[in-house]
């Protein structure tokens, strides 16, 4: 089929009965229940986008001829990268980069797992059998175009034990196995978009003890299969509001979810890893982790990109050309710059693997994932800081309409230069929608420990990902000049 419509998307999602809860409430229909409605139109206008801007988002898929969205492009040539990044940006877009987990962060993982079936399959070829189940889903997931949500880490329970796994009936595990596939029971966190995915998906995160074989598990599974349960977090998507008053929450939604696995059967063509720790903890050797930060960091840059564009209108509607504020305005403009520099950077030195897969050059963007964490709370910060008391006088659209309030608003709540009270509501009603809001507190949250915590990326820098070489140079030849006086 190839590349979806947004109405197939919607429609695939009407067709399959998931158990869903929100609030309490199953939700038999996502894309019509006011808790979720806004959030399954902004994806299914994504999945638009990618027709909107074909020549960006698509690309003729070399084994089947269709038209394909470029996240599940395995690049051959450096020209292959620049247009996924370009496709990547289109995309982004769709959100403002507010939503984190659109279906091509998921597509670039398994692009990513793909180029290296050798790594499933084990140095002996004893997952033959998982890598060529791994190879036909993600042929699968980009001919059907579906939408894919993910759970790779364990509850937290007792931080003292938890890493030992063993005993731990918490963690997702396998309890049998049957002529049609391994049963598993336990749960995953954090199934971020799960009301809008048609499949769910389990593979390798942190690594795990040797013998841990029963969680050293990796597989796909549709989300109507029985026995997986998905119980999402307060809806923070303002039912009912009005665009003009709510237009990221009303929108942006994207719901995350702590997904149960009661006794769920999943078919060994869906099976990748099956209890080998060893092929479970080497499964960042695929490289997959470079894909997803091209994602992540492109999808972030877009993000900074608004928020900055935000700030910057937000001071000129007050008049607020202070020091502080200019200064505060040009922090924003550098995490937008460096970013950029580290986006385009990491695919301008792209480089090809023995096998001939192409990967963007994963050193540019390995300090993303460290100081994003740390950006991101700093921008709502700095939005806040400009915005200060006039975030709360925004008056809504109701009251704009009033006939009575008009002239009064228009009189007391205007902004400098002529700007008219309903731009300086609509700007100062989306600001706060973007770092007051409860989809603001989420996304706080979300950004501060996205591809894990700062400190925890940090200590992997040190710890080897950062090329020491050239600076112990430096210091190797300043203590020989020292010993030379």
């Amino acid at each position: 089929m190839g590349a979806r419509t947004g109405e197939e998307f919607l429609d695939g999602l009407r067709k399959t009965s998931r158990e869903i809860w929100v609030d309490g409430e199953r939700i038999d229909d996502v894309t019509s229940h006011p808790k979720l409605a806004g959030g399954a139109a902004t994806l299914a206008s994504i999945f638009d986008r990618q027709h909107q801007y074909a020549d960006e988002c698509l690309y003729t898929h070399p084994d089947t001829g269709e038209a394909t969205n470029v996240s599940h492009m395995i690049p051959r040539s450096h020209e292959d990268l620049w247009k996924r990044h370009a496709g990547l940006t289109r995309l982004s877009e769709g959100s403002m980069g507010i939503m984190g987990r659109t279906p091509d962060y998921m597509n670039m993982k398994y692009s990513g797992f793909a180029s290296a079936p050798d790594v499933w399959a084990g140095p002996d070829g004893r997952n033959a059998k998982g890598a060529e189940n791994l190879l036909a889903f993600q042929r699968y997931l980009g001919q059907a175009d579906i939408s894919l949500t993910h759970t790779i880490i364990n509850p937290t329970v007792d931080k003292r034990t938890d890493g030992t796994l063993v005993g731990n009936n918490v963690p997702v595990h396998k309890v049998g196995e049957t002529a049609d596939g391994i049963i598993v029971r336990g749960a995953k966190v954090l199934a971020t978009l799960a009301p809008y995915a048609d499949e769910q998906t389990v593979y390798p995160a942190l690594p795990i003890p040797p013998e841990a074989s029963a969680y050293a598990l990796a597989f796909a599974v549709p989300l109507d299969t029985p026995g997986l349960k998905f119980l999402c977090r307060d809806s923070a998507a303002a039912p009912g509001a009005n665009l003009f008053d709510r237009p990221i929450s009303a929108r942006f939604d994207e719901q995350d979810a702590f997904c149960i696995f009661d006794d769920v059967l999943i078919p060994w063509d869906r099976v990748f890893i099956d209890g080998d720790v060893e092929i479970y903890n080497n499964i960042r050797a695929t490289g997959f982790i470079v894909h997803m930060t091209a994602q992540s960091t492109t999808r972030a840059l877009t993000k900074l990109e608004f928020a900055y564009g935000l700030a910057t209108r937000m001071a000129e509607i007050i008049g607020d050309y202070t020091p502080s504020t200019l200064e505060m305005l040009g922090e924003l403009a550098c995490y937008v710059r460096m970013t950029r520099n580290a986006v385009e950077l990491a695919v301008e030195q792209g480089a090809e693997r023995a096998d001939g897969v192409w990967f963007p050059n994963g050193a540019a963007l390995d300090p993303m994932r460290a100081m994003l964490a740390i950006w991101m709370p700093r921008v709502n910060e700095i939005i806040t800081l400009i915005g200060g008391h006039n975030l709360l006088t925004t008056p809504t659209r109701g009251q704009l309409d009033d006939p009575e309030l008009r002239p009064l608003i228009d009189e007391m709540l205007h902004g400098a230069d002529d700007v008219s009270a309903d731009e300086r509501a609509a700007v100062f009603r989306m600001a706060w929608d973007f770092v007051g809001s409860s989809l603001a507190g989420r996304g706080f949250l979300y950004e501060r420990f996205y591809l894990t915590s700062a400190a925890r990326n940090k200590q992997m820098m040190q710890m080897g990902v950062f090329d020491q070489t050239r600076s112990r140079a430096l210091l190797a030849d300043m203590l020989a000049r020292s010993r030379a006086l």
